[in-house]
């Protein structure tokens, strides 16, 4: 447009050749930046991250970047810590042994998120269990997850195992043309912090969760903090209750997150602190899960509305609970 304007009025006539090389140089500039797109921004993540960014990628839906130091391994997805692996173990324990405690029988699990698969590494230590469904939407989150030596000692190569059918698409969409049965629902997605993510905690959502669910099955849903985003988790919690479930929520302490937020739910079935948990955990025992089941009061329950797809009403209460953290 600019080159067009240029040569259409002829006041333009004197000033030609300067604009013509200043455009040209500019658009030299938006190439070089597009070649070079993911240099400068591996080049700027290792300015901007505190450890050494050992892998960074964008994909078609996020980016991710792999941090390291003489402690810990760190997962960022659009630059928010998603685990450190000095303490991810305390959040997936507690994601996935009080709900599995009690489920002896279970054979069939449903994992939605979780492309990590440390979420199923836990799983993957009850026998019993013969088909594990990882949902996920990207896929190049579940690859370097099935690939890189150093992740996979994380994972346990749990994304390897032939008991774990991993699935690369839209959750939403998965669970509407799902016809199966589960015994246990493992929800582990990102926090609602915008309108694509708040759509996996509306109402709707639940209610095809209540459908896949065996009779005396389990969920649990992934809930953010209950201190920090306190409106956030009870409206989850209230949302899931909406369509049937009968809830407990419980939380527990992540050093790398503070206090961190769940919801267990089940139809008909009564859940107990009373199931055999498997050997080795390093977190997880009867004593620990009776005390998760405590809120103090700064954390106890507060009302609030229902989350819709109409509404969208979590991302709103998510973004008052954390802005005064966004920085």
């Amino acid at each position: 447009m600019a080159f067009l304007l240029l040569y259409k009025f002829k006041e333009t006539k004197n000033y030609r050749t300067r604009f013509v090389v200043i455009m040209m140089l500019t658009t030299l500039g938006f190439i070089a930046g597009f070649v070079y797109a993911e240099k400068i921004m591996s080049y700027s993540e290792g300015m901007t991250f505190q450890d050494k960014v050992i892998y960074s990628k964008t994909t078609q839906y996020q980016r991710i970047v792999l941090t390291k130091n003489s402690r810990e391994l760190r997962l960022f997805l659009n630059g928010n810590l998603q685990f450190s692996s000095a303490d991810e173990y305390r959040y997936h324990e507690a994601l996935i042994h009080p709900a599995m405690q009690g489920q002896p029988n279970a054979h069939r699990v449903l994992v939605l998120g979780g492309g990590d698969g440390l979420a199923v590494r836990e799983l993957l230590k009850y026998p019993q269990l013969t088909s594990i469904k990882l949902v996920d939407l990207d896929p190049g989150m579940t690859n370097i997850f099935k690939k890189n030596e150093m992740l996979l000692q994380l994972n346990k190569r749990s994304l390897l195992s032939p008991r774990v059918n991993v699935i690369n698409t839209d959750a939403y969409n998965y669970v509407r043309n799902d016809s199966g049965s589960y015994n246990v629902i493992i929800i582990d997605f990102p926090d609602p912090s915008n309108y694509s993510v708040g759509k996996l905690y509306t109402n709707a959502f639940y209610k095809e969760i209540y459908r896949l669910l065996a009779d005396n099955g389990v969920v649990v849903v992934q809930s953010t903090s209950p201190y920090i985003g306190r409106r956030s988790f009870w409206c989850i919690d209230h949302t899931v209750a909406s369509v049937g479930f009968h809830t407990i929520p419980y939380h527990v302490y992540v050093p790398s997150f503070g206090e961190w937020g769940y919801i267990l739910a089940t139809k008909n079935y009564s859940w107990k602190n009373e199931g055999q948990l498997p050997a080795g955990l390093r977190y997880i025992n009867t004593a620990t899960i009776n005390d998760m089941m405590f809120f103090p009061p700064d954390m106890q329950e507060e009302e609030t509305e229902i989350n819709k797809l109409n509404n969208q009403v979590l991302v709103h209460y998510f973004e008052k609970d954390w802005g005064p953290y966004a920085h």
